[in-house]
């Protein structure tokens, strides 16, 4: 809109009047934008989470956002380690200890030497391929084929997040136990909403949406799996019979009474180089809706306390160095 043209004397004595209005407007601003910036760690999180979905790192839309400058504290509850595939075996060693062979495909990261005899004294003994590497813990999935041709991930990162939960639960988030074994997901779901987890999504394509099943991905893009863990833990057990019960997903911002520790949620972030007519996917487990992770916990107990302590609890965006990044 063309603004009003005054006269040369009103237009002189208007101008402290007009600058005052400036300084209000500016001050304005700058109140109304710090809301935004002080949110709470959830909010922060929801748009980790929601970034992590469409491809991005978690935390990246956070990062942009809460940044203002390249020293300052992102304030998302996160570490992470990057574990790139290792070997394929049928073996696992939680739910089939002792029995090679026994399972479908699955494909290793982390620890290089996970197989059916695999106990946490042999992994604490055993080189690992995480960033970094410290992390001694084994992490494994069903294999992905494209037709007849296993097809392994190209981007591996495991996340350890706070988020899920209210902030004062993220304030007492107790570190995983060493040795605990969890499963996540379903691996024999007859269907996409027989109680699965995992969905799956395209990177750079979120356009696309997430589904329970295979999506058909762009050209240029590439297939992408993501899976949350229970972040609620018992206290007691580190395994249970069915490698689930001892673990549970927080209800209402917190954990239940029965699993009353919360404790980091592993987020399985991998990224397949494949796109396009998903009927030629399948996991060894079946359909991509039997998607599904297992986890033994071997990372060292001070290392684990410390990335607790100093980025999950006061909700600080942690690389995988376990410092602010």
């Amino acid at each position: 809109m063309r603004p009003l043209l005054l006269p040369g004397a009103l237009r002189r004595r208007s101008r402290p009047l007009t600058l005052a209005l400036a300084l209000g407007a500016l001050l304005g601003t700058s109140l109304a934008v710090l809301p935004a910036q002080a949110g709470t760690a959830s909010r922060s999180q929801a748009a980790a989470s929601s970034a992590s979905s469409s491809g991005a790192s978690s935390g990246a839309s956070s990062s942009s956002a809460a940044s203002g400058s390249s020293s300052a504290v992102v304030r998302v509850s996160e570490f992470l380690a990057d574990c790139p595939f290792s070997h394929r075996l049928p073996d696992d060693p939680i739910i089939f200890p002792g029995l090679p062979g026994a399972s479908h495909m699955h494909s290793f990261f982390g620890s290089t030497t996970t197989n059916a005899h695999t106990t946490l004294a042999s992994l604490q003994s055993s080189p690992s391929n995480c960033n970094p590497r410290v992390d001694l813990s084994s992490y494994w999935v069903p294999t992905l084929y494209n037709g007849d041709t296993p097809v392994e991930p190209t981007g591996t990162t495991f996340y350890y997040l706070g988020e899920g939960v209210r902030d004062d639960v993220i304030a007492r988030i107790q570190p995983l136990p060493l040795g605990l074994r969890i499963v996540a997901g379903n691996a024999r779901a007859t269907g996409p909403n027989d109680n699965t987890i995992a969905r799956w999504s395209c990177l750079h394509a979120g356009h696309v949406g997430a589904s329970k099943n295979f999506v058909n991905c762009p050209a240029g893009t590439m297939l992408e799996s993501y899976l949350d863990f229970p972040q609620c833990w018992n206290g007691r057990d580190l395994d249970s019979a069915d490698h689930k019960s001892h673990m549970s997903y927080p209800v209402g911002g917190t954990c239940p009474a029965s699993h009353p520790v919360p404790v980091p949620k592993l987020r399985q972030v991998l990224r397949y180089p494949v796109n396009g007519d998903p009927a030629r996917f399948r996991l060894a487990s079946g359909p991509g809706y039997t998607m599904h992770g297992d986890f033994f916990n071997a990372w060292p107990v001070a290392e684990m306390e410390r990335r607790v302590r100093n980025c999950i609890r006061p909700i600080i965006k942690c690389g995988a160095d376990g410092n602010p990044s």
